[in-house]
């Protein structure tokens, strides 16, 4: 529909990440993490039918029946991943632009550790952080590392499949859940007999999910995943809370066994206010964080980190202190997102 590709269009030329249409609101993009008004506004059947549009029939009946879609409207070359939803009654939709081209690790300005992680020959690698923190994109990128240095079979499940990648040195198979395969749990068990060396998991969203993951990557392969989580410590609990108490001492034995590495990811507004910048912290496993897994001293991993920065480790205060010192994001900013206000003056 054109009014809605014309909206996309100037989402995309001005560089926004969002674009919410349907509610009160009529429509709102999101520049820099804020969300402002769209310049022109549609009427609410002008909007349902800008929604409408996206879907097929099957979708259709599928959100009047009660359920929200997830997809990615495609047009042109231009893809966007959508989620549809209603509320109070109203067809609402929240559409995240995608933008083409996979930038490198080194053009988003992440730490050169990242790029060791992806060189890892097996283990889970989880990226984590709140929705809209960019762990997409620099899952991407990392995905993508690995397509231009290794000949191998990288194999991704996701749902929806958002970053297209062009095939280097690697074969790439990408499998999208209620497309390719009806569900993440039987595209995981598929996984061991599709000859994989990489698998990307879109989300850690359940026990089946999460318990297949691990078993992937205990038996030899390299893992990427995500969860919504920040911070490595509350991570490791996330995943061992999945699991009933009396599995939870074998599972922590099971994790530290597998765990390479915790990435969280925030956005940070620079001080010019015309983008955002990564905040990470950084977390390798390290034979001192398998034993605190092991041993439920999840409390403890936060001092690990900080005496880590040898093996590219990082804590988010390390990271904030650095782009305050850079001049990339301002004092106030940095003390929004930290964790630890007292800890980040002293490191300032």
């Amino acid at each position: 529909m054109q009014a809605l590709d014309d909206i996309l269009h100037y989402a995309r030329v001005n560089g926004f990440s969002d674009v919410h249409l349907g509610g009160l609101e009529n429509i709102m993009v999101r520049q820099n993490g804020i969300l402002i008004p769209y310049e022109h506004q549609y009427t609410a059947d002008d909007i349902v039918v800008m929604i409408e549009s996206m879907l097929n029939e099957q979708q259709l009946d599928d959100l009047h029946a009660g359920h929200d879609i997830d997809m990615v409207y495609v047009e042109g070359e231009n893809r966007y991943r959508v989620n549809v939803y209603k509320e109070r009654g109203h067809i609402c939709a929240a559409l995240r632009v995608i933008y083409e081209r996979i930038r490198s690790l080194n053009e988003l300005g992440l730490p050169p550790v990242l790029d060791k992680i992806t060189k890892a020959p097996r283990g889970l690698v989880l990226l984590t952080g709140p929705t809209g923190s960019g762990k997409s994109t620099t899952l991407a990128a990392m995905i993508n590392e690995v397509n231009h240095n290794r000949k191998c079979h990288i194999l991704t499940i996701e749902d929806p499949i958002e970053y297209v990648y062009r095939q280097d040195k690697a074969l790439i198979h990408q499998r999208e859940i209620n497309f390719d395969v009806d569900s993440f749990d039987t595209a995981l068990r598929s996984a061991m007999r599709e000859d994989p060396d990489v698998i990307l998991v879109g989300e850690m969203r359940d026990y089946e999910t999460i318990q297949a993951v691990m078993t992937l990557a205990e038996t030899g392969h390299l893992v990427f995943s995500t969860l919504h989580t920040i911070g490595a410590a509350k991570t490791i609990d996330r995943i061992i809370d999945v699991f009933p108490p009396h599995k939870q001492e074998q599972i922590r034995t099971q994790l530290s066994g597998v765990l390479n590495a915790v990435v969280t990811q925030q956005l940070i507004p620079t001080i010019d206010g015309n983008s955002r910048v990564a905040a990470l912290e950084v977390m390798m496993v390290t034979p001192a964080i398998e034993n605190l897994i092991r041993e439920n001293k999840g409390h403890q991993i936060n001092s690990i980190i900080q005496m880590g920065s040898s093996v590219g480790m990082q804590s988010l205060n390390m990271s904030l202190a650095s782009l305050v010192r850079q001049g990339k994001i301002s004092r106030e900013m940095a003390l929004q997102y930290t964790d630890s206000p007292s800890e980040l003056q002293t490191m300032i």
